[in-house]
């Protein structure tokens, strides 16, 4: 099995390359620059992973995506939501804090991408890091999400290229389990939707993050 890795350096990209590289062989890693605010740091992260695995890492510039986008994520005046740790599961606050930092068709736009390098390269699938908390929110993370692109590539690519997500049917604390059996190197992730010196530890991503590592014993 010869994967394409959509890795943006955070836990859920991170796991997946993990298991994908317990599966087969890992061609590519790819993450994108749309602007975001934590563009730089997702862009070391991922290259530090690439590194730390010896994967070959290519940046995919999209600054069409950064005009297009009016939502705090990109537009740095826009503010980012800080929901308490209690808040995370409430199902009006999270689609409150899913509409502030949601970016126009980003993950569909993203496995398109990267199933044009993956028939280019002869590779079976793309590995894109979903979750099952966040797809409650973010329909692009969901499972029904993974098999409607599905049929939509095995029209659109001539191999049948193929999405998975070795951890959208898991919860943060499932997916940090999965990682601490896997090895991965966490010193070297980052998953915050800013681009400090050091992760905020306030925003939606840095909360469940924390929730999961702490529930995870680390």
């Amino acid at each position: 099995m010869k994967s394409i890795i959509l890795l943006s350096g955070g836990l859920d990209s991170t796991v997946s390359m993990a298991q994908a590289l317990q599966e087969g062989q890992v061609e590519l890693c790819l993450t994108m620059d749309y602007g975001q605010r934590a563009a730089r740091k997702e862009i070391a992260a991922a290259s530090a992973l690439a590194a730390y695995y010896q994967l070959a890492h290519r940046v995919i510039k999209l600054p069409f995506l950064n005009e297009v986008t009016t939502t705090s994520l990109v537009n740095g005046k826009g503010i980012i939501p800080e929901p308490s740790e209690e808040s995370l599961d409430d199902p009006q606050q999270a689609a409150a804090s899913a509409a502030a930092v949601w970016v126009p068709n980003r993950n569909g736009l993203f496995i398109n991408i990267a199933a044009c390098f993956a028939e280019a390269l002869g590779c079976d699938q793309v590995v894109t890091g979903f979750n099952r908390e966040e797809a409650a929110t973010f329909p692009d993370n969901s499972v029904d999400f993974l098999e409607a692109i599905n049929r939509s590539l095995a029209y659109s690519t001539a191999n049948g290229v193929r999405v998975v997500s070795y951890t959208a049917r898991l919860n943060k604390v499932e997916i940090v389990r999965l990682g601490q059996r896997l090895g991965v190197p966490w010193h070297l992730i980052w998953s915050c939707y800013h681009g400090g010196e050091n992760m905020c530890g306030r925003c939606e991503s840095c909360r469940r993050l924390a929730r999961a590592m702490a529930a995870a014993g680390r």
